[in-house]
């Protein structure tokens, strides 16, 4: 049997794929959702709103909110900036420092093991407890030995 994602699921998979577009495309974040939804979104049947509404205030308040977002990643990674760091580890983890700071609980761990690299679905798996007690999220590119 094959389980159909939630909405939130699919809203947060096609937030990563517009950031994703944004930060390697150099366009505007609106151009990325219009981009994606319009050109590059996967099913035959249109979104519903519900899941465009969320995807688009994902990728949107990602955005607005780097300024808030990109201290918090940098602080506690272990010698990178995120700048540096791979493309969609970076962005899994803005999104979700974005979502933590709205203070939602959520499955950016699906997302991340499905999208990035080990070692940021450790972190991301893990932000929840990190982010309430730090304020800060915890990456490496590699493990510490």
């Amino acid at each position: 049997m094959v389980r159909k994602k939630d909405t939130r699921h699919r809203a947060r998979e096609a937030a990563l794929q517009i950031l994703y577009q944004w930060d390697v495309g150099g366009a505007g974040i609106d151009q990325a959702i219009d981009t994606y939804f319009s050109w590059q979104w996967p099913d035959v049947d249109p979104p519903s709103e519900a899941m465009r509404a969320l995807a688009e205030g994902l990728a949107r308040g990602t955005v607005r909110e780097l300024a808030a977002v990109d201290p918090l990643v940098a602080a506690t990674a272990e010698h990178w900036r995120p700048e540096r760091m791979p493309i969609v580890d970076r962005l899994v983890l803005r999104m979700a420092t974005y979502e933590l700071l709205r203070g939602h609980e959520q499955e950016k761990d699906r997302v991340a093991m499905k999208s990035s690299t080990t070692e940021v679905t450790k972190t991301v798996g893990g932000t929840r407890t990190s982010v309430i007690r730090s304020r800060a999220l915890r990456w490496s590119p590699c493990p510490p030995w």
